[in-house]
């Protein structure tokens, strides 16, 4: 049983009360980066991932890319980002999402520490192998922060167990091989993994990458506890602001709430 964060007690919660976990992606950094977030929390949003943007984005397709290279040549750094969020003010957790260098030159337990100084209650560190994520997990388990371990659609059932076991908050459930980035369907591997998830964990399962609209929401939530909705907030913010942010997740929000899931 995983010791228990302030995220994930509070995402068990969420779906006790028969509501799915809507959790938006936005690249912190952006110019006007904190309204945006400011406008999913007032929509909908039950937790918010913030991207620190880098320079080398293995997971990110095309939109969130361009996102991070406008926040890195606007100055963007880990540590500004940080600044700004530590005054964000809003009433939902905020997880940040980041590659493992980005962990690796401040160190385990001084990135943690700055990371929950500023209000920080998670962390997604995608490249971190399960195999090679003791040092950080431990650090990010002395400062309350939930490290969101992610499962891979290619994951052997042998491997679920274990990526469940060390998971924190939720488990990323990721929709399928490849990047990030907006897609005319559902992968099928979106609800099979999230399926094979849910017969082998109670941490919530929240299903990421290519959820691209209300609708495939909607679907991946038939199986799933949640989503994750990455490219399609970013796109809109990059191309209305705060406003787009907020159309779009309070349309996926009534989506959610009002679908029937058995």
């Amino acid at each position: 049983m995983s010791s228990m964060t302030t995220l994930e007690t509070r995402l068990r919660a969420v779906r006790s009360s028969g509501r799915k976990i809507l959790v938006p992606y936005l690249t912190g950094g952006l110019p006007g980066w904190e309204d945006g977030v400011r406008a999913a929390a007032a929509n909908g949003a039950d937790v918010i991932e913030i991207g620190l943007p880098f320079s080398d984005p293995v997971m990110d397709g095309p939109v969130i890319q361009e996102a991070s290279q406008r926040a890195l040549d606007a100055g963007a750094t880990p540590i500004s980002i940080l600044e700004q969020a530590r005054r964000l003010d809003v009433e939902v957790p905020l997880v940040v999402m980041c590659y493992y260098n980005t962990v690796h030159h401040p160190g385990h337990e001084r990135f943690a520490a700055q990371l929950a100084s500023a209000g920080i209650v998670g962390a997604i560190v995608p490249d971190l192998p399960l195999e090679e994520s003791g040092p950080w997990c431990e650090a990010a388990d002395a400062h309350g922060l939930a490290t969101i371990m992610l499962a891979a659609p290619t994951a052997p059932d042998e491997r679920l167990p274990r990526v469940c076991a060390r998971a924190r908050g939720f488990v990323y459930s990721v929709g399928l091989l490849g990047v990030t980035g907006e897609r005319t369907s559902l992968a099928d591997t979106a609800t099979s993994l999230a399926r094979r998830l849910k017969a082998v964990t109670d941490v919530p399962v929240v299903v990421g990458v290519g959820v691209s609209n209300a609708e495939q929401a909607v679907q991946a939530c038939r199986v799933a506890d949640g989503v994750v909705q990455g490219a399609s907030v970013v796109r809109r913010f990059l191309q209305s602001g705060a406003d787009g942010v907020a159309d779009y997740v309070g349309e996926v929000r009534r989506a959610l709430d009002g679908a029937v899931f058995d």
